[in-house]
């Protein structure tokens, strides 16, 4: 008899919370760089200049930013966890009160 297969348990934000962390990394990076290389390299071709910024948004991105924002992010409480402290500070409250 085969045993029952369990499923995996999420390690991380989900895939949604990811993203939006993501583009949280991204926008700042790729505003900030447009506005410089416009003003640095105004006589290039704008696909020369996207080719540039991603060149340099992209490693930053990836290796610092979001990694930087998803532990940011594992530190927040979760809303989960939030409502078990509410639930246990509401439950010591009235037991204190003699009312629990």
């Amino acid at each position: 008899m085969k045993p029952a297969r369990q499923k995996p348990v999420p390690t991380g934000p989900s895939v949604h919370t990811r993203a939006v962390l993501t583009w949280i990394a991204i926008f700042p990076m790729v505003a900030l760089g447009m506005s410089i290389l416009a003003w640095l390299a105004p006589p290039w071709h704008p696909i020369l200049r996207s080719l540039v910024l991603t060149l340099v948004v992209v490693p930053l991105t990836v290796y610092f930013t979001v990694p930087g924002l998803l532990k940011l992010h594992a530190k927040l409480p979760t809303r989960a966890a939030r409502r078990e402290s509410s639930n246990a500070e509401v439950e010591e409250e009235l037991e204190t009160q003699g009312i629990g």
